[in-house]
């Protein structure tokens, strides 16, 4: 195997967690990275991690992480020879990838033609058909909007379908230009707003109806292939508990599946890929029907914000593996191996996405000043994060801070030690989504797998959780009142034994001081919530 760098300097044209995890693999892989930045992020970590930084514009994306001619202009000027877009802003911009590639720099991703056909999510759902992957139904063509226009066919395709059903943006993804439709009087509202909210976040308005299906769970398969046509699935991830249709809690492997179902979904997805004549990194998307059947969903033409717990899983860097690919290297040996036991996996990851979100106010995007981040650590703990103590936390990008992950030999230790992981993670200054976490791993229906797209419309009761925080809270700061006072000569509780020694009349188990305090704020979330 070829052991020189497969490139000399990568531009990594985004920002945040993904960008320091670019950095550092091409750092293992002896190539120097250049980084880009918003003046929001003029002394942010992952401009500090690479060897070069350029300015690129205002804070604003469309001034900057957005714009493909600086990001282009600032790989050229610095002498890069390849860009790596990361997730989101531009990673799945075919015209992106096309002046990329048109200034002679090499595109870690998909081709500009797969970017394209991939990108349309009607066009996906067409390969899939046509190769014979299943899919829910649907149509195949973008619904007419325009209330001028007539509706009496998109009506009539929704009967079809049935109810409820959902109206979905036909670029781009994470839950962006998603309607849920109960009855008949809803679709063309739902129309309107759908397209509208696709075209803000994708310029695209395009839109398309599909089968809603209750309780179904969302399972995914990473995929990597090569110059040569070989194409592997390395693992699948569930993708189920979700907050707005966006993801918010990944593991791998699938919870539930045996290892005849493992191959029959990877070869799904190895189908669609070849469909599409996938090269380097794609995720293929598939819903799991109560009744245990896959449908087809779309491809993420894209690195996964979720590919850590795949990594963790398969025993692969997949950040390396794309910039290989992308020099025009085969698959490594160490893929090959991994698609072989793939639906055989030793061990189980989970991560949470830690965000600057309000789990208490239905996720809402919060701001501030991060006065304290504490990371967890120990055995089979991993977190992929972009911020630190000070940093600045505006509402211009999106409010993923970091991720957590866990790996263990089975999915009861992964819970087990993400509970620990959690305890020993600390922010303060903003609001963030650890409340949400802390109780999900100790939720039962998530400790048994019965997991669901709408796992946390149906389960997750914020006002309950808030109000049983202050009231530990409040019981707490008593307690240990309490034990101080019982400890101050003469105080109230003050009983002096032989000696003069302090001998408190409370039980030895139930001082609250040193770590047991700790202990239980940090196992009620105490300190998780806004007072």
């Amino acid at each position: 195997m070829d052991q020189s760098p497969p490139f000399k300097r990568v531009l990594v044209a985004n920002r945040g967690e993904i960008a320091v995890r670019i950095i550092r693999a091409c750092r293992e892989l002896g190539c120097e990275s250049v980084a880009v930045y918003s003046d929001a992020d003029r002394a942010a970590p992952h401009v500090r991690a690479a060897d070069h930084a350029v300015r690129i514009g205002p804070p604003a994306p469309g001034d900057s992480y957005l714009r493909g001619d600086r990001i282009v202009g600032a790989a050229l000027e610095t002498g890069a020879d390849a860009v790596h877009p990361g997730y989101g802003f531009l990673s799945e911009r075919a015209d992106f990838a096309e002046s990329c590639e048109a200034a002679g720099l090499v595109f870690v991703g998909p081709s500009p033609h797969t970017l394209a056909g991939l990108g349309d999510k009607l066009a996906a759902r067409r390969s899939a058909a046509r190769v014979g992957v299943p899919i829910l139904p649907g149509t195949f063509e973008p619904a007419p909007v325009d209330p001028r226009d007539s509706l009496d066919a998109v009506m009539a395709d929704a009967e079809r379908i049935g109810w409820p059903l959902l109206v979905k943006a036909a670029a781009g993804g994470g839950g962006r230009g998603m309607r849920r439709v109960e009855r008949a009087a809803e679709l063309a509202p739902a129309l309107v707003a759908a397209s509208q909210e696709a075209k803000a976040a994708f310029g695209d308005g395009s839109v398309y109806l599909e089968r809603f299906v209750e309780g179904g769970r969302h399972v995914e398969v990473q995929l990597l292939g090569d110059v040569t046509g070989n194409i592997v699935a390395v693992g699948e991830r569930d993708c189920s508990v979700q907050r707005r249709h966006q993801k918010i809690v990944e593991e791998a492997p699938a919870p539930g599946l045996t290892a005849e179902k493992r191959r029959h979904l990877h070869a799904l997805a190895v189908a669609v890929a070849a469909a599409v004549g996938l090269r380097n990194a794609v995720t293929a998307e598939f819903l799991l029907t109560p009744d245990g059947e896959f449908a087809f969903l779309e491809v993420n033409a894209r690195l996964q914000v979720e590919h850590g717990v795949t990594e963790l899983v398969a025993d692969l860097d997949l950040v390396q593996e794309q910039i290989s690919v992308a020099a025009g290297r085969p698959l490594s040996h160490a893929v090959v191996a991994a698609a072989a036991r793939a639906a055989e996996p030793s061990r189980h990851a989970i991560e949470v996405r830690v965000g600057a979100e309000d789990p208490g106010r239905g996720f809402a995007p919060v701001a501030g000043i991060l006065a304290e981040w504490r990371e967890p650590g120990g055995p089979g703990v991993r977190v992929d994060s972009g911020v630190e103590a000070g940093t600045d936390v505006g509402t211009e990008y999106d409010p993923l801070l970091a991720k957590l992950l866990v790996v263990a030999p089975d999915r009861d230790a992964a819970l087990a030690r993400l509970r620990r992981a959690l305890g020993e993670f600390h922010v303060a200054g903003i609001q963030t989504t650890l409340p949400f976490h802390l109780w999900l791993a100790e939720d039962a229906a998530f400790a048994h797998g019965q997991l669901s797209t709408d796992f946390v419309e149906r389960h997750w009761e914020p006002a309950t959780r808030r109000t049983r925080a202050r009231e530990v809270a409040a019981q707490l700061v008593a307690a240990r009142l309490a034990d101080r006072d019982s400890a101050v000569p003469g105080g109230r509780g003050d009983h002096r034994g032989e000696g003069g020694r302090v001998a408190s009349d409370r039980p030895a188990g139930d001082r609250l001081d040193g770590d047991r305090w700790g202990e239980i704020a940090r196992r009620e979330g105490v300190d998780r919530w806004p007072s």
